[in-house]
C-alpha cells in the first residue's frame, strides 16, 4: 500500500498562517471532522495543480484529546501524548490545549488566507479558533530578533528521517509528531543587549550565522542546549509573527519530527538546563505562551478517517 505524507518536510514558504481549534462542548464532532479529512486532501491535491512552482499546502494535525474524542484507531502512535508542562527553576515549557493544529504555507498570502477562511468556515458551528498566528519571512530566514533561525535543520533526504515516521511504528509510518510553542519577545529587554552579549545568547554571530567554537561558546547559550546531536534532529518551520506599534512580535515555533522524544530532549535541556539550572538564555527574552503536541496522519490515514 502506497504511503503518503502531508506536506511536513516542505521548506518554510514566504507566508503562513498557523490555527489551532478546540472542540465545542457536546458538539456533533465526527460528521464534520470526516469531511475535514476529505478537504485537506482536496485543498492540496488543487495546490499542486494552481501552483506548480511553488510550495502551497496545508498540514492537520490532530490533538491528544480529539484523537480519543474521535474515536480514532488504537493503539495510538508510539509517543503520542498529552504534553506534560516542563517547570524550570525560572521559566516553564506551558501546555496548552489544541484539538486541531493548521498549518498553512503560501507563496501567496491570499492561498493562506482563502484556505484559513474555507477551514473556518466548515469548523465554525463545532470547534473555536483559540490561536490565529499570521506567519511572516523576515529578511533571509531570521526571528524578529535578529539572528537566522533553523540552521540546524536537516537538509535532503535527512529531512524526510528526522521528521517523518519510519519502520520504527509501522502502524503510523509517513505520520509525523508536530509540536508547537508560541512565544512572544520582549524585544525591549533584547535591544538593550550590546552585538556581543546577542551573540552570546546565541551562539553564533549575528550577520553571517556562524557558530562560536566550543571554547568561547556560553554553556547555556541557544546553540549549545537546544542542539541535542547530528542523531537526534527535528524538522523546524518556525515563522515571526506580531504587529508593529504595540511592540507584541515573537515566534511560532513548530517542529516535526519522527520522534517525539527528541523534542523532549530539548524542551528539557532548555528550560531545566544542563546541568540543572543552567537553562537556555533565549528564554529571558522569550516567553511560551502555548505548548502542544499533535500528531499528523499520512493521506491515506486522512482518507480511512474521512469514511
Amino acid at each position: 500500500m502506497s504511503i503518503t505524507s502531508q506536506n511536513v518536510v516542505d521548506n518554510p514558504n514566504k507566508n503562513t498562517i498557523f490555527m489551532v481549534w478546540n472542540f465545542k462542548e457536546n458538539a456533533e464532532i465526527k460528521e464534520t471532522f470526516q469531511k475535514l479529512c476529505k478537504l485537506i486532501s482536496n485543498l492540496n491535491n488543487s495546490a499542486i495543480i494552481r501552483f506548480p512552482n511553488s510550495t502551497e499546502s496545508v498540514v492537520l494535525g490532530i490533538g491528544f484529546e480529539a484523537w480519543e474524542m474521535l474515536n480514532l484507531p488504537k493503539p495510538l502512535p508510539k509517543q503520542f501524548e498529552k504534553f506534560g508542562e516542563i517547570k524550570g527553576s525560572k521559566h516553564t515549557a506551558v501546555s496548552t490545549r489544541g484539538d486541531l493544529h493548521f498549518h498553512i504555507r503560501g507563496e501567496e498570502f491570499s492561498f493562506c488566507v482563502d484556505t484559513a477562511g474555507i477551514i473556518s468556515k466548515l469548523l465554525s458551528e463545532i470547534a473555536d479558533c483559540v490561536e490565529e498566528v499570521h506567519g511572516f519571512r523576515y529578511w533571509d530566514g531570521r526571528s524578529i530578533l535578529g539572528f537566522v533561525d533553523g540552521t540546524e535543520n536537516p537538509k535532503g533526504s535527512d529531512r524526510n528521517f528526522f521528521g517523518i515516521i519510519g519502520n520504527e511504528d509501522e502502524n503510523y509510518k509517513g505520520g509525523s509528531y508536530l509540536f508547537v510553542q508560541k512565544y512572544t519577545h520582549n524585544l525591549f529587554a533584547w535591544e538593550q543587549l550590546s552585538l556581543h552579549e546577542q551573540e552570546k545568547v546565541f551562539g553564533r554571530s549575528k550577520i553571517h550565522d556562524i557558530e562560536m567554537s566550543d571554547d568561547e561558546k556560553p554553556t547555556n547559550s541557544h546553540s549549545a542546549l537546544a542542539n541535542v546531536g547530528d542523531d537526534k534532529k527535528i524538522v523546524r518551520d518556525n515563522m515571526p509573527f506580531g504587529t508593529i506599534a504595540n511592540n507584541d512580535l515573537g515566534t511560532y515555533f513548530i517542529a516535526y519530527a519522527s520522534s517525539f522524544e527528541t523534542v523532549k530532549l530539548m524542551l528539557n535541556r532548555m528550560f531545566i538546563g544542563n546541568p540543572e539550572g543552567n537553562y537556555d538564555r533565549i528564554l529571558d527574552f522569550s516567553t511560551a505562551k502555548t505548548g502542544t503536541l499533535f500528531f499528523v496522519p499520512t493521506f491515506e490515514m486522512l482518507d480511512e478517517f474521512s469514511g
